[in-house]
């Protein structure tokens, strides 16, 4: 049962996020691990913040190197390395954010960058590069990309991303969505967001009232890597989200050293749908610079796929795809089957 009143929930979330770890040296600490780590995260720090938010850190195994929620926050030296093939765009978005605070990638749907900043630095964010002051709004120029919707009667749904969408404020993000559900062609409004995952306690009534309480059909797709993330904050927050009648997928990202076993991903899918949760994506890395060493080759993500669907009902078999700059719509890879 849910005791806490919205407003004591959302203080907790916003003096979480205003409390992320960002200093190595405190990340190192917290954690017991080994102090030569220091230098390679400082210098990975120096590229691109550690941000690490405290809930999510205190579900990290302290003074295991090789915990898979370790190595999605923790800064290395490799993020310096400059790498062949790898882009500082690698989606091609640019020539797409034409408008401040959009990108227009479908014909039928497009992004609204949100907000710039999000409840944890990735290390393998392919937007570390993506020009954010460019794209950061006031409200004038938000009614400016709530006009560019309402001139393009094709689209049919439109996406919050960032950053991560549920770091603005809830008065901000309502003002938005009640200027979306006034424009007749949007019928859907989807959020990806990996709050609910770091920070649990973002979910809060006033957040579900703009969300899920409009005319506009709400759908959330999280972003979780392994199973190790879902504890029972996330689990009452993904609960919150179900009563309000939130359509819940998931998007992985596949990282090697982090989630590249099938048991990794059996496991990661089982909990998901256990609490009504669909595993919906799973992305090969995009190829931006700064994140190579997370990059797993074509085929060996397709074999794994394959013996998670030898393992599972298919409604827990992801989707394997790639997102390729330019092209109209994600490339989904069939996986390989193991011999019988």
């Amino acid at each position: 049962m849910i005791t806490r009143s919205a407003a004591s929930v959302q203080t907790h979330w916003q003096e979480a996020l205003s409390q992320v770890i960002s200093d190595p040296v405190e990340l190192l600490n917290l954690l017991d691990l080994d102090p030569a780590l220091l230098e390679g995260a400082q210098q990975g720090s120096s590229a691109f913040k550690l941000w690490a938010p405290r809930p999510y850190v205190a579900r990290i195994q302290r003074g295991d190197i090789n915990d898979p929620l370790l190595k999605q926050v923790l800064p290395v030296s490799a993020e310096l390395e400059h790498q062949p093939g790898y882009s500082m765009d690698p989606l091609g978005e640019k020539p797409k954010n034409q408008q401040a605070g959009v990108i227009h990638k479908y014909r039928d749907r497009l992004l609204f960058i949100i907000s710039n900043t999000c409840a944890v630095n990735c290390r393998f964010c392919f937007r570390r590069h993506f020009p954010y002051d460019e794209n950061r709004l006031n409200r004038e120029q938000w009614q400016e990309a709530l006009d560019y919707v309402r001139n393009d009667t094709e689209i049919s749904e439109v996406i919050f991303s960032g950053g991560d969408p549920l770091a603005l404020n809830d008065q901000r993000l309502g003002w938005i969505v009640d200027g979306l559900a006034s424009i007749p062609h949007v019928q859907r409004l989807r959020i990806h967001t990996r709050f609910p995952i770091m920070i649990p306690q973002r979910i809060t009534e006033e957040m579900l009232d703009w969300f899920a309480r409009t005319r506009l059909q709400p759908i959330m797709v999280l972003h979780c890597n392994h199973a190790n993330e879902i504890n029972e904050d996330v689990i009452e927050a993904i609960q919150r989200l179900k009563q309000a009648g939130v359509t819940l997928l998931n998007q992985t990202v596949l990282l090697k050293g982090v989630n590249d076993t099938v048991d990794d991903l059996e496991k990661l899918s089982r909990t998901l749908f256990q609490n009504g949760v669909l595993p919906y994506y799973l992305h090969l890395l995009d190829k931006v610079q700064g994140a190579a060493h997370f990059d797993m080759e074509q085929e060996a993500a397709q074999r794994l796929v394959g013996k998670l669907a030898a393992r599972c009902s298919g409604y827990l078999v992801p989707k394997l795809v790639r997102e390729v700059a330019g092209v109209p719509a994600k490339t989904t890879l069939a996986p390989i089957m193991p011999d019988a």
